[in-house]
């Protein structure tokens, strides 16, 4: 089982609790859990500082 780590609140989460997507500017994957996706908490994206919704 792979994990990933959520980058708004940094906890690692497993497959199917979380969302990835690719960061507009850079195209960085981007990795949110569903709580942190669900509340609408700020995500800054590690390679180039992009933040979003």
């Amino acid at each position: 089982m792979v994990t990933k780590r959520c980058v708004s609140c940094g906890r690692e989460v497993p497959p199917g609790e979380y969302v990835s997507f690719k960061c507009p500017v850079c195209g960085a994957e981007i990795v949110r859990c569903m709580q942190c996706r669900s509340k609408g908490v700020t995500y800054v994206c590690p390679s180039c500082g992009f933040k979003g919704p």
